[in-house]
């Protein structure tokens, strides 16, 4: 899924959060500069409540407006118009409050008026020197994976348009020439990937965030290849002369480098609907590490006792658009399971093998098969059925790796397996619940209705399906738990 225009409110976190230091300060500046007994504003309830609303109220402001998008490519002139409808806002709600407000009359008017002058002067000194410092760290870095499809005679110039003017912060990991197989080379410093003949089978594999099209008129459109990159739920950008109009998709308007160009995607998100996202991520990791450390005092004992080794369980897990991170879990599994897993590959219920799961698994901490054939179950499949095993999850859902709702988190192993559409699975964030999940996930055993889940989550995704999943996914538990 696309963060639409920019890329999400987070990758502009930087320009959030200096803002707010400097509406602090210029806050701190005119309290002082108006109220000469110098007594801490702190202890003045009027002064700190007004302090919080204009915080928060700036904050909504940036958020309502979306002050941020475009913010690399706006002008001295425009942005100082920006920032003034943005103290002009903030100070007349500012202003409705304290009116509002009881003691509003026991505050400084002037306090007011020189906290929106000040901050002006330096939120604008602020922005424009971080405008400055990220236009320069652009030809260093960036932080999304981008490959550039083209033909040989523009392959150059198109990587040094999007390099100079890599307002996405794009890393181009790579080139997949149409009209010739170059395979092994390099054009300006980028490695030729594969041709176009397979190149659909080497993106399938790598990390790949995006994909810009870009073919001189003098040679043939990929058509097939960009069907198949949609397919596989990869965002492309095609040059706006070259466009094709695709069905069932979201296809809007911008630029990269110097071309204007059409992004198609699965589905996008707005700044707004991205943070509030986030926000929610944020909200649940926080309460779920809360939560985790709690559990961890009464479960890790018992998993030490039962398996002798680390309590924590960390792995190796396919994130958004492939890029690898690692997954903690609660160990439930004896410490040679995943060496046992190929004896056990007969008993797995999935239907084609690309995912892998079972009645009753041996490897479970505690589970084992007794001489008069009934099964014993211990420590692992406890914490396993009360899903007491994923709350570590909830630290990569803090660090931004997963999210609350998402698609599974699947291993490397299961990536190589993948046909195209399945591929679409990874448009997105892995989740610790989603779609399939609350679907029944213990009756589910064909992996193609899984795909079809996950991807009919990633094409109608909003805020409100993912708190009615979070609902469901609670509900599940509690009738789960209810029912051992």
């Amino acid at each position: 899924m696309y963060e639409k225009k920019s890329h999400g409110w987070y990758k502009h976190k930087d320009f959030i959060l200096l803002d707010l230091i400097c509406l602090f300060l210029a806050y701190i500046f005119a309290y002082y500069i108006r109220i000469h007994d110098y007594i801490n504003f702190i202890s003045n309830e009027t002064y700190r409540n007004a302090l919080v609303f204009i915080l928060g109220t700036n904050l909504i402001v940036i958020m309502v407006f979306e002050i941020y998008t475009g913010v690399l490519r706006r002008g001295y002139y425009r942005e100082l118009n920006i920032l003034v409808k943005q103290i002009i806002v903030v100070e007349l709600a500012a202003g409705l409050y304290l009116f509002t407000v009881d003691s509003g009359r026991h505050f400084s008017r002037a306090v007011l008026y020189l906290t929106g002058i000040i901050f002006g002067v330096l939120s604008y000194a602020a922005r424009i020197f971080w405008k400055k410092h990220l236009v320069h760290m652009m030809a260093e870095r960036g932080e999304h994976s981008l490959y550039i499809v083209t033909s040989s005679d523009i392959a150059e110039s198109v990587v040094e348009s999007v390099r100079k003017h890599n307002y996405n912060r794009y890393d181009i990991n790579g080139i997949i020439i149409t009209d010739v197989d170059m395979s092994g080379n390099e054009i300006s410093g980028i490695p030729v990937v594969a041709s176009v003949k397979n190149a659909s089978a080497f993106i399938c594999q790598h990390w790949v965030d995006e994909v810009l099209i870009n073919v001189s008129e003098d040679y043939h459109y990929p058509q097939k290849l960009y069907e198949e990159l949609l397919e596989m739920g990869i965002v492309v950008h095609v040059n706006l002369a070259r466009i094709r109009k695709t069905s069932g998709q979201k296809q809007f308007v911008e630029r990269i480098g110097d071309y204007t160009v059409i992004t198609t995607s699965m589905n996008y998100a707005t700044d707004r609907q991205a943070m509030v996202k986030r926000l929610l991520d944020i909200a649940g990791g926080l309460v779920g590490c809360l939560l985790t450390g709690i559990i961890f005092i009464f479960v890790g004992p018992a998993i030490y006792i039962s398996s002798p080794g680390p309590i924590f369980f960390s792995q190796t897990r396919i994130g958004k658009n492939g890029k690898p991170f690692k997954m903690y879990k609660f160990r439930s599994m004896y410490m040679d399971a995943e060496a046992r897993k190929a004896e056990l590959m007969s008993q797995n219920k999935m239907s084609d093998g690309r995912m892998f799961k079972i009645d009753f698994d041996p490897r479970v901490i505690g589970n084992k098969v007794l001489p008069d054939g009934r099964k014993k179950t211990g420590i692992g499949e406890f914490i396993r059925k009360t899903s007491l095993d994923e709350f570590p999850q909830f630290w990569n859902v803090l660090n931004g790796s997963m999210s609350l709702v998402g698609t599974r988190p699947i291993l490397p192993d299961e990536l190589e397996q993948y046909e195209l559409h399945h591929r679409a699975r990874i448009a997105i964030k892995p989740g610790i619940t989603g779609m399939w999940q609350v679907s029944g996930r213990s009756d589910i055993t064909d992996f193609e209705e899984i795909v079809r889940l996950d991807t009919e989550y990633i094409s109608e995704w909003n805020i409100g399906l993912d708190i009615k999943i979070l609902f469901k996914t609670v509900l599940a538990v509690i009738k789960r738990d209810g029912s051992c």
